[in-house]
């Protein structure tokens, strides 16, 4: 495994990292190779079906790809 070395990290946002670890009940190196993966790995598709609020309610019971391609075979 590669070891990573940061110079210059401000002493704040290292509080609030080991902050951050603590409360996850992870150690600040785990908190840090979390935070960079999340943050460079390529996101998954998302899915309407998904959404939290925002019409939500009106896609249960709806196939998503079903109506996706009735509203694509409705253009002319």
């Amino acid at each position: 495994m590669a070891t990573l070395n940061v110079k210059n990290f401000s002493d704040r946002l290292y509080k609030k990292l080991q902050v951050r670890a603590r409360r996850e009940r992870r150690s600040v190196a785990q908190e840090v190779t979390l935070l960079l993966s999340a943050a460079l790995e390529t996101p998954g598709p998302l899915s309407i079906l998904e959404l939290r609020g925002l019409g939500k309610e009106y896609w249960q019971g709806i196939d998503a790809a079903v109506h996706v391609q009735n509203e694509r075979d409705s253009w002319p």
